[in-house]
């Protein structure tokens, strides 16, 4: 059967390809290869560049250019050819290593020098820091700017609805008045604390050998500064240099952006159920897409399949981050290849993120509120004027301030008539009275249109 979009076997690769082109790029095993020439190239560089590690020249300016080259231009015809070596080795970094020996015995100074790629490193020297690099691109190129995006959209739509008072309900229930652009502001301020917080995970890396104790390294040359070398090659990559390792980087990393991606996942997943609600109960109207069908049988039917898709694909992202962030940083003793099949999982993970986004951020596109069915909803639902009245009752001694109410709303609703007429036979001062006099639902909301408007402030 022929590889394409419609016989592949995940739809991130099938029938969500097309969005998430950027992380196939990163997080492929073409990408993965990609990254390990780059590691492997870096390694052979920094030895280069070791006045005490005088067996490797200083690199010229032309083979510096070539090396360089290798990495930039790396291809999938390259990773075809890696891929027809790990044949004969059955071995994915051994491949990799004997494609740039194959490279550089082309090369007409670089030829002798070839036996310093990989040379001392295991594999996991190459592949952590191959993933570092992946996650942190993954990250901060491909997911970070749709968490962007739909963190302007959150706040434009807080904004824009500031003042658009809303009936809350807890518990499922009318309650307390709020404003429909408060609400999108708590999102807003609930993402921006998670965004911060994965910003902070410190992207660590290790090249130290079998057993993270530079043992063949320092048998090999004794009198090099082998932690030096390869903390300032790690941190030359961008990365964080973890000293403390047995031969895997523990993955301590990758747990804590996972957990941090699930946080950042629930909170979305918390607003795709709301706004689903919301949807449902004519709160928020959806632009109509031309040509754009909602049922196979009924035709009047605008769905809310941006938000459901989001919802999904939100539940599938967190079960693969959970299950990374608690398998990766165990390991057996000094090793074990649990961690490798796993964390190819991982761009799938990252992936159904980046699903999930794209869709909140085309269902926000669609949605504008209906001011006239807030209004009606709020309108038949004076009865939640009952926490202001009897709030300013205590304030002013009466008694039984709760109970008066309870009796008067509890289970069944009231009219601003008989609120009104139960008001003016209290025992309050005139201001009160008449601050309670003009008070409506849809103006009971608190600070809530002011703390939408200020959600700019909060960064």
């Amino acid at each position: 059967m022929n590889l394409d979009s419609l016989t592949a076997l995940s739809p991130l690769d099938g029938r969500y390809a097309a969005r998430l082109g950027g992380l196939r790029e990163l997080c492929s095993e073409a990408g993965l290869m990609a990254k390990r020439v780059t590691v492997e190239i870096s390694w052979f560089m920094a030895l280069s560049e070791c006045e005490e590690f005088t067996w490797l020249p200083s690199l010229s300016a032309a083979e510096l250019a070539f090396l360089e080259a290798l990495a930039a231009d790396f291809s999938v015809a390259d990773a075809a050819e890696i891929k027809r070596i790990e044949n004969d080795t059955n071995h994915d970094v051994k491949a990799v290593e004997y494609w740039l020996k194959a490279r550089l015995a082309e090369h007409p100074t670089l030829s002798d020098r070839r036996e310093f790629i990989h040379f001392a490193c295991t594999s996991e020297d190459i592949n952590n820091l191959s993933w570092a690099l992946i996650l942190r691109s993954a990250l901060t190129i491909e997911l970070d700017p749709v968490l962007s995006d739909l963190d302007a959209g959150l706040q434009a739509l807080a904004e824009s609805t500031a003042g658009l008072a809303m009936l809350s309900r807890t518990h499922g229930q009318p309650a307390s008045p709020t404003t429909l652009g408060k609400e999108i502001a708590n999102v807003v301020f609930r993402l921006r604390r998670q965004r911060r917080q994965l910003a902070r995970v410190e992207i660590s890396g290790k090249i130290n050998g079998a057993v993270g104790n530079f043992n063949a390294h320092i048998v090999a040359c004794p009198h090099v500064d082998w932690s030096a070398i390869a903390r300032t090659m790690v941190e030359d990559l961008g990365l964080v240099w973890n000293p403390y390792t047995t031969q895997i980087e523990p993955h301590d990393m990758i747990a804590e952006a996972c957990h941090a991606l699930i946080r950042t996942n629930t909170v979305l997943l918390d607003f795709a159920r709301d706004t689903w609600g919301y949807i449902s109960m004519g709160y928020f109207r959806q632009r109509l897409v031309a040509g754009e069908v909602g049922s196979s049988t009924m035709p009047h039917k605008v769905n809310p399949i941006d938000f459901e898709n989001a919802e999904g694909n939100l539940g599938l992202a967190n079960a693969l981050l959970a299950h990374l962030a608690e398998k990766l940083p165990v390991s057996r003793w000094q090793r074990d290849l649990t961690d490798s099949t796993v964390q190819r999982s991982l761009g799938s993970a990252l992936g159904y993120c980046a699903l999930a986004w794209q869709s909140l951020l085309r269902g926000l596109q669609r949605i504008e509120a209906d001011p006239k069915r807030l209004a009606e909803d709020l309108d038949r639902s004076w009865e939640v004027l009952a926490e202001a009245v009897q709030t300013l009752m205590r304030l002013h001694g009466l008694p039984e301030p709760y109970e008066q109410l309870k009796a008067l709303t509890r289970g069944r609703g009231i009219d601003q008539q008989s609120l009104r007429q139960f008001i003016e036979e209290l025992d309050l001062p005139d201001d009160s009275k008449a601050r309670l006099g003009t008070l409506t639902p849809a103006s009971y909301t608190g600070n809530a249109e002011q703390m939408a408007r200020s959600i700019a402030r909060y960064v």
